[in-house]
């Protein structure tokens, strides 16, 4: 949805926009193309492998851009270093990066089998996936499948997670694909989504603390707009959508941000056929009140 990213920032040139889940910098390219020639680019990442893709991919851009090692929600502290008071646009996307999912290694995909890491910085000490699997309490598990993952088989998943672990740890992915499934039972109708997604999705968004990240966020980010800046969120979960809207509905209550938005914008049909990891996008925009 790059289009919808660059119309809703209202990209112009010498201003500073932010994209503060950059990746492999596919958004930051087109911001810098759109703002050119003196508009300038922040990125921000926890991966530090994604940053030095960004960087050799915007590295014709010279001296408009700068990537930082960090997460979004530590926004205000970098615009206070740099001496920046606010940007004009910020932009997340809040999905995982095709080298995550495909060339880390760190678990994040169940079609292969990996260490069962899900770390986006796996530089920084923290609890792994396995981590999280070994040695949490069944209610716990629950808790993370329940409401990370949305998942309706919670209490049962967590239960056959501590059963299985007595037998041998979790270390790699099949492990737990191959306990879902039996869960799950055989067969599967076609076009259904595979019976791990909502695990996967719950242990990654643990492991990381996206959620919680994502509200320190949201509950400063209109202070780092500038008046008339605007705000892009590009979700793929109900859980991330659902806390984005009702910020996004407090704000305006509050007049301090416009919705431009009253429905979230989600990809064409010919965008998820060319991508169908973006099937279940939805983007929201906002723009900060002029007063």
């Amino acid at each position: 949805m790059v289009e919808e990213v660059l119309v809703g920032l209202n990209c112009r040139p010498a201003r500073v926009y932010v994209d503060g889940t950059v990746g492999e910098g596919g958004h930051a390219a087109a911001i810098l193309e759109r703002c050119a020639p003196d508009g300038r680019l922040w990125g921000l990442d926890k991966d530090p492998v994604v940053l030095e893709t960004a960087a050799a991919r915007l590295a014709p851009y010279t001296s408009r851009f700068h990537l930082f090692h960090s997460s979004y929600a530590r926004l205000g502290e970098i615009l206070k270093e740099e001496g920046v008071p606010a940007v004009a646009g910020i932009v997340l996307d809040l999905g995982l990066s095709l080298h995550q999912l495909q060339r880390s290694g760190r678990g994040f995909s169940f079609q292969g089998d990996e260490p069962l890491d899900m770390r986006f910085d796996p530089l920084r000490p923290g609890k792994t996936a396995a981590d999280l699997l070994n040695s949490a309490t069944p209610a716990a598990l629950e808790k993370i499948f329940k409401e990370y993952g949305e998942e309706p088989r919670a209490r049962r998943f967590a239960r056959l997670v501590v059963a299985a672990r007595r037998q041998q740890p979790f270390r790699f992915t099949q492990q737990l694909v191959t306990l879902v499934q039996q869960a799950q039972g055989p067969g599967r109708r076609r076009g259904e989504r595979h019976p791990a997604t909502r695990v996967f999705q719950a242990l990654r968004i643990a492991v990381n603390r996206e959620i919680e990240e994502l509200a320190v966020f949201l509950g400063e980010a209109p202070a780092w707009l500038e008046p008339g800046g605007r705000l892009v969120v590009i979700s793929y979960h109900s859980l991330e959508d659902r806390l984005v809207k009702q910020r996004l509905l407090a704000w305006e209550k509050a007049g301090l941000m416009r919705r431009l938005t009253r429905k979230p914008l989600i990809p064409t049909v010919e965008e998820v056929r060319r991508n169908p990891r973006a099937r279940s996008a939805k983007l929201r925009v906002a723009e900060k009140v002029e007063n």
